[in-house]
């Protein structure tokens, strides 16, 4: 991500789980022009994609498989916040519930939640 992207309240990356992660990889590489990267999850592939030109991905694609299996199939934005316990707290008293439970990706943590109209977001710090 670049600075722009770490900013409080930007969108840093985005995601989408389900079934047929492969099937749906090669619609947004056609359709888009995304290029897939393969990221080895233990059994099998997720993917990274990356826009045409671009240096670095902007989204994932993913199986509904393990830690992703309960996830709906829909874009899932990535909110960068800069106190995630702070942000989970206020998301509990205005009626979002927990998807996942908090999880931590090397020093970034990070929870997917549901707002009070049902839509799902995660919640990511740096």
């Amino acid at each position: 991500m670049s600075e722009t992207q770490q900013k409080p309240g930007s969108i840093g990356w985005m995601d989408l789980t389900v079934a047929d992660a492969t099937g749906v990889r090669d619609f947004y590489q056609a359709v888009v022009g995304l290029t897939p990267g393969g990221v080895e999850m233990g059994g099998y592939e997720d993917y990274c994609m990356t826009p045409p030109g671009a240096a670095a991905p902007v989204c994932g694609v993913c199986h509904a498989r393990g830690a992703n299996a309960d996830l709906p199939p829909v874009w899932i934005p990535y909110f960068i916040v800069s106190d995630i316990e702070s942000s989970l707290a206020a998301s509990d008293a205005r009626g979002g519930t927990r998807v996942t439970a908090l999880k931590s990706m090397g020093a970034a943590r990070y929870c997917v939640v549901r707002d009070p109209a049902g839509a799902v977001c995660a919640l990511y710090q740096p």
